[in-house]
């Protein structure tokens, strides 16, 4: 009898210890081809002086990730009311006007063909996938605004 109680209270044991194993390896885990967002906000002081750009009362960030995951941060200064407008004044995006919205295929001078390489440069908002394009965004001062690489 009692060695039948004895190994109950093993066998439970190493389930709870079998259980807590396979949670932290889970957790540990990561996709491989998972990849970064980028960063929802961007230090003022991570700005060099040569990446403030433009004249204008309204200040935003734009954040550029390459495909090789090198990132540049420009300090926007504009009077324009969307991002894209601002964006094409300063020649740092460039592409084709499509039904759908604006295309961007040219991001700080790296062009990205979806054709040839299966890459096309993504939007973000504050660190967030954007539901809306570059042309249609309205700037809101002081955000954060990116394109990489995909």
């Amino acid at each position: 009898m009692q060695n039948k109680r004895l190994l109950k209270l093993l066998s439970c044991f190493l389930c709870v210890v079998l259980i807590a194993a396979i949670a932290l390896t889970a957790t540990g885990c990561k996709d491989s081809n998972e990849t970064s967002t980028p960063t929802a906000a961007v230090d003022e002081g991570s700005v060099s002086s040569e990446n403030v750009r433009g004249t204008g009362e309204t200040k935003f960030y734009f954040l550029v990730t390459d495909a090789e995951s090198k990132e540049t941060v420009f300090e926007i200064h504009t009077n324009k009311k969307t991002v894209g407008e601002a964006l094409l004044e300063l020649n740092l995006i460039a592409g084709e006007q499509q039904s759908a919205g604006f295309y961007v295929k040219t991001v700080n001078g790296v062009t990205v063909d979806y054709d040839k390489d299966g890459k096309y440069w993504a939007f973000y908002i504050g660190g967030e996938y954007a539901m809306s394009g570059v042309d249609t965004t309205t700037i809101t001062p002081g955000a954060t605004y990116a394109f990489k690489v995909e």
